[in-house]
């Protein structure tokens, strides 16, 4: 028997006054012939994993008495990587020593072990086999633990929608230093597109504009640019210097800064807005639609890979390439790891994590 732990929830409300750690057995020598049993090498703290807490997400895990609870109870965690170390004698997909991430939302990923079907993981290489088939390169536990939401989404929204012309097409997006932004710039790069990344105005300004370049960034402006008419003379020259158009606009903050990037849309463009970092509508002029044709989608990368298997798994295979090959660098995570018997409980290693949040993406590790 394996003795694990679980960050649960009974009850909806903020994260320091419903989560507790629940300790539960696993029967490792009685599997069904299709299940596996994994330890969790790493587990990140996302926004979607604070709001299905509070009960104010669209897509909350199911609440069960599976793990021992005195009442119905559901898992937290939507993102982690873990380690196959035991296989049912019906499995084909995995084998002892391979690394894997949950197929889909809401599994629970806060745990420290996992009992589960075959079907409800996606193997990814472990380092060891990275190296066997010749690559410089291995995942890192924050890589493969937090691959499944933001370079994804960077991924598909640059390519699912709109046929971006390498060499000559832009697009625009807004909260450019955002993890998603950052793996918006580099993909782009690595697919030929060119950026316009607009950030916030600040005291180490330059510094940033240095090292979105370093990344990848062909033009970084500031907010206030950004909503400057008499700017916008020099933006249309960079887009005229490649023979292209802004095609696509990738809005995170709503308010004034999407009016701004819709703007510099080009007719029948296309604005995807992935998050409302400011709090405030999406608002777009009614001219922009009747005289450009401009079209505002929402983007939702739970819900366009939910009945989407394979495109799930190309997308996250040429995400693993990029990063064995050493193309793509992670968003780093502020990691702390987690020691069973330690002074601190799994739950209270979280709810740190959850305050930390607006420090950096906080990863758990085992």
């Amino acid at each position: 028997m394996i003795t694990a732990q679980a960050v649960v929830y009974s009850q909806h409300g903020e994260p320091k006054d419903v989560l507790k750690t629940q300790t539960y057995e696993i029967d490792d020598e009685n599997l069904a012939s299709n299940q596996i049993v994994v330890k969790t090498l790493g587990a990140p703290v996302n926004p979607s994993d604070i709001n299905q807490i509070q009960g104010v997400y669209p897509s909350k895990p199911e609440k069960t008495t599976e793990l021992g609870t005195s009442e119905p109870s559901a898992p937290c965690g939507n993102e982690g990587l873990f380690e196959v170390i035991k296989v049912g004698s019906g499995v084909s997909d995995f084998k002892v020593g391979d690394w894997a991430i949950p197929a889909n939302v809401n599994f629970g990923t806060w745990r420290t072990h996992a009992l589960a079907s075959e079907e409800q993981f996606i193997q990814v290489p472990n380092p060891e086999q990275s190296k066997t088939r010749g690559k410089p390169n291995g995942l890192t536990i924050n890589q493969g633990a937090t691959i499944s939401v933001n370079p994804l989404t960077a991924y598909l929204m640059l390519t699912h929608y709109v046929k971006l012309i390498p060499g000559k097409d832009w697009f625009i997006q807004n909260g450019g230093n955002s993890a998603v932004g950052k793996y918006a710039i580099q993909i782009s790069k690595l697919l030929g597109f060119n950026s316009l990344s607009v950030i916030r105005d600040r005291p180490n300004l330059d510094e940033l504009v240095s090292e979105l370049k370093a990344l990848g960034a062909d033009q970084v402006i500031t907010e206030e640019q950004n909503a400057s008419k008499e700017f916008g003379a020099t933006i249309k020259s960079w887009v005229k210097e490649t023979g292209g158009e802004i095609k696509l606009a990738l809005n995170c903050i709503g308010g004034k800064n999407s009016t701004g990037i819709a703007r510099k849309l080009a007719n029948n463009g296309l604005m995807l807005t992935y998050g409302g970092m400011s709090f405030q509508p999406v608002i777009l002029p009614t001219s922009l639609h009747i005289f450009k044709n401009i079209t505002s989608s929402g983007f939702w990368v739970t819900q366009l890979l939910k009945n989407n298997e394979d495109l799930k798994k190309s997308t996250l295979n040429q995400i693993v390439d990029w990063y064995e090959d050493g193309k793509l660098r992670d968003a780093k995570s502020i990691e702390t790891k987690f020691e069973a018997g330690g002074e601190k409980q799994l739950h209270e290693l979280y709810i740190e994590g959850v305050t930390n949040s607006s420090k950096g993406k906080q990863l758990i590790t085992f």
